[in-house]
């Protein structure tokens, strides 16, 4: 379980802002199953073109070529 209190108005003061793409990314960095996902794909040495398509389709994620 993340410890991240995400009832922490404080926290948010930004949210008028916010970027899509920042706001995606909050979401995605307190999501317990992507971080599982990652941790996954983070320990292949060189994940091949269909390892990275899958994690990053999954997770609607676009990388840099």
């Amino acid at each position: 379980m993340l410890s991240i209190d995400w009832r922490a108005t404080s926290a948010y003061g930004y949210e008028k802002v916010i970027l899509p793409a920042d706001f995606a990314w909050e979401y995605l960095r307190r999501h317990e199953d992507y971080h599982c996902d990652f941790q996954t794909i983070a320990r292949i040495k060189e994940p091949d073109a269909a390892q990275l398509e899958t994690f990053s389709q999954r997770w609607g994620l676009r990388f840099p070529m």
